[in-house]
């Protein structure tokens, strides 16, 4: 068997590892990066930037289709046709670049990247094949898998999301089980790419993580797109249709083509013999402290695989503090708040705490929303639904909270999430001069409204 001896050893090449690698590479930490599928993970390859991708080859299309019936903007088009397996091909472009980038940023920083599955030994001992790494700090950031429902076997006609994300043809029909961020995701993008599109969820309302209010305005653009809603339904099964049992208790017999599961994402902690660390565990998930430390000295766990928020940017800045803990410098894990976005369509963001959990946590607070319908630049955009919310103390007016929901607003986040990380209040925001004609300035006017004078309502 042949061995390496390395400071550092990551197992998991997804945003969470690789950042860490590359952080501890600039930092001259020697640094070896285990990862058996391709560099970039679940985020690069089958989540986050294919699933745009295809949400911005779905809008583009739906666009042009509706400039090829009835365009207030006078523009008109023949109607359009789509050839989807082109689309997949620039989509997998877009990826071939990134996880080409990827790789290159490693090895600039003299990373050493072995392809294969890591197999954990001890704390300080992997074996990739006939290969046996020793280590003195081990990251585990294997990341997370899909989650499967027994009754809904993947295969065939039923399918989860890295099969969604390349389409070799558009389902005349398709059920999406699950009506979070993954499944109206790619339901909209599959609506509007030309299928019939029906969403099952057991909750009473889609997007349930988050509150009502805010999901409203997706809730009425599904509506508008044709997107059939069986809302408080659950599965029983698929023999050719798939069969829901209604809030009544009868079942039904849905007709479909297709059936996407996205019912969530799960911490991947199996096929990586992980039961030899015998690691504190927090439900499904590696339990850590501030540090990203495990219960186990010198292994550190980041990302989906220590549990929510399961998200690439958190993961990222995890791995960049790990990667300096490593080489001695003093860090803790303590954001003020981290972004959440989905990707639907209007577009959704929760930073911070929004109205109910700033309840919750006993604060006395001013909750003030402006709308893009008054704003000239969302109108110009053909986008009049939705608003930009704000969370304040009274007492002293220190934003808790943004929330927002409408077409773009994915790019708030950063104003968002920089005003809580800076302590910022009310005061602050409303005193910024904000760009116009832009969609920023909803969240200038949502300051000012909270302040009691909003310029333009």
């Amino acid at each position: 068997m042949q061995s390496l001896n390395t400071t550092l050893l990551i197992i998991g090449g997804g945003p969470g590892g690789y950042v860490t690698a590359i952080r501890a590479g600039q930092l001259g930490i020697p640094t070896i990066l285990v990862e058996g599928q391709s560099l970039g993970g679940t985020c690069l390859n089958i989540g986050c930037i294919p699933s745009k991708a295809l949400i911005h080859v779905a809008e583009q299309f739906h666009q042009t289709q509706h400039h090829s019936q009835h365009s207030a903007l006078g523009i008109s088009v023949a109607a359009p046709t789509l050839d989807i397996t082109k689309s997949v091909e620039w989509k997998d472009g877009i990826v071939d670049r990134l996880t080409t980038g990827v790789a290159a940023l490693l090895k600039k920083n003299k990373v050493q990247v072995i392809n294969g599955w890591a197999k954990v030994i001890d704390g300080k001992t992997v074996d990739v094949g006939d290969t046996r790494i020793q280590c003195e700090h081990l990251v585990l950031a294997t990341g997370s898998t899909s989650v499967n429902l027994p009754i809904l076997p993947i295969g065939g006609p039923i399918i989860s999301s890295t099969e969604a994300l390349a389409p070799t043809s558009v389902p005349k029909r398709l059920v999406v089980v699950g009506g979070g961020y993954i499944g109206l995701e790619l339901g909209i993008a599959y609506r509007k790419l030309g299928a019939d599109v029906s969403v099952v969820e057991a909750q009473d309302r889609i997007l349930p993580a988050y509150d009502a209010e805010l999901t409203q305005p997706v809730h009425d653009a599904l509506k508008q797109l044709g997107v059939k809603l069986y809302l408080k339904h659950s599965v029983l099964g698929f023999d050719g249709t798939l069969q829901v049992r209604d809030p009544e208790g009868e079942t039904l017999n849905l007709e479909t083509d297709q059936v996407l599961v996205a019912v969530g994402r799960k911490p991947n902690t199996q096929g990586w013999n992980l039961e030899a660390l015998n690691l504190d565990m927090n439900g499904s998930a590696i339990k850590i402290d501030s540090r990203c430390q495990t219960s186990m000295r010198n292994v550190y766990a980041i990302g989906d695989l220590s549990g929510e928020p399961m998200l690439a940017h958190r993961a990222m800045a995890q791995g960049e503090m790990v990667a300096e803990l490593i080489s001695g410098k003093t860090r803790e894990f303590n954001p003020t708040a981290i972004a959440a976005v989905c990707f639907t369509d209007p577009e959704l963001v929760v930073v911070g705490k929004t109205p109910d959990e700033a309840k919750a946590a006993g604060l006395d607070c001013i909750v003030s929303s402006f709308p893009f319908a008054a704003n000239g630049r969302a109108m110009t955009l053909e986008s009049k639904s939705g608003f930009v919310r704000v969370v304040a103390r009274r007492d002293n007016h220190v934003i808790v909270g943004w929330q927002a929901v409408g077409v773009g607003v994915s790019e708030l986040s950063t104003a968002f999430a920089q005003s809580l990380e800076m302590g910022a209040r009310l005061e602050d925001i409303g005193g910024t001069i904000h760009a116009h004609p832009t969609l920023g300035e909803a969240v200038q006017e949502a300051a000012l409204r909270a302040l009691g004078h909003a310029l333009h309502l």
